[in-house]
């Protein structure tokens, strides 16, 4: 019978030890949704995940984020992703009227001869390193 109530004390004490951290951790998850900066890298010309990456930058940043997109090797023909696509299509004329830049990667654009690009602009491994560097957060796809 001691034992039974040793271990409901230990109980009690650790659910009020517990308590008060998961509250105080409850409360300050409105402050760790304050602004910030995310780099989104698309490198993949699957159109779900391409579609998935622009809506999420789009959402990011229309919740006040910093969002810059840079497009790296297969990334590059979401260009052509858009022509044959509404939803890429709508996505990134959404980004691009809000501002967000997207970045394309000059080598890759190149060597698919993509010619001028419409959706990004000719960029390098440097402005991929200032995204890296930069962004608080950084998110391949």
């Amino acid at each position: 019978m001691n034992a039974i109530r040793i271990i409901l004390l230990f109980l009690f004490s650790l659910a009020s030890f517990c308590l008060p951290t998961i509250h105080a951790q409850t409360t300050d998850s409105e402050s760790a949704f304050n602004s910030t900066s995310i780099g989104f890298i698309i490198y993949s010309n699957d159109v779900e995940t391409v579609w998935n990456a622009l809506r999420l930058a789009n959402f990011s940043h229309s919740e006040g984020d910093t969002v810059c997109v840079f497009l790296l090797g297969k990334g590059v023909e979401v260009e052509t992703l858009t022509e044959n696509n509404s939803d890429i299509k709508e996505q990134v004329d959404k980004l691009l009227d809000s501002g967000v830049a997207i970045l394309g990667c000059g080598t890759c654009l190149q060597s698919r001869n993509s010619g001028e690009p419409k959706v990004c602009e000719f960029s390098s491994m440097r402005d991929l390193y200032v995204l890296v560097r930069k962004n608080k957060i950084v998110l391949t796809f």
